[in-house]
């Protein structure tokens, strides 16, 4: 890793600062859940559309699940091609809307 400085002494680096995100990503034939590291105050839907169809979402501690629900594989790293996904989900907002909504 190299840091460098600037006149000022501001410092740039190689490292990206990341957050993750626990994720469900639904694609056309599978449902995965994982945790999506995007870039640090970007919105999750901007940090989707930086990538074009042709490219890949990197998502690590993966489980993937068959249409029943049954676990199928688990990984700890998995690339998903951005133009299989059907719809992604933030899991806070899962849990949100099962609080929210739940029995009452």
């Amino acid at each position: 890793m190299s840091t460098q400085y600037d006149e000022k002494g501001k410092f740039f680096t190689e490292i990206i600062p990341k957050e993750a995100i626990p994720v469900t990503i639904q694609t056309i034939t599978h449902c995965i859940h994982g945790i999506l590291h995007k870039r640090q105050r970007i919105r999750l839907i901007d940090e989707l559309n930086r990538y074009d169809q042709d490219k890949f979402l990197a998502i690590t501690n993966v489980t993937v699940f068959n249409d029943e629900g049954n676990t199928v594989y688990q990984t700890e790293f998995m690339v998903v091609k951005i133009d299989q996904i059907v719809w992604l989900i933030p899991d806070d907002e899962v849990k949100a809307q099962t609080v929210i909504g739940g029995d009452s």
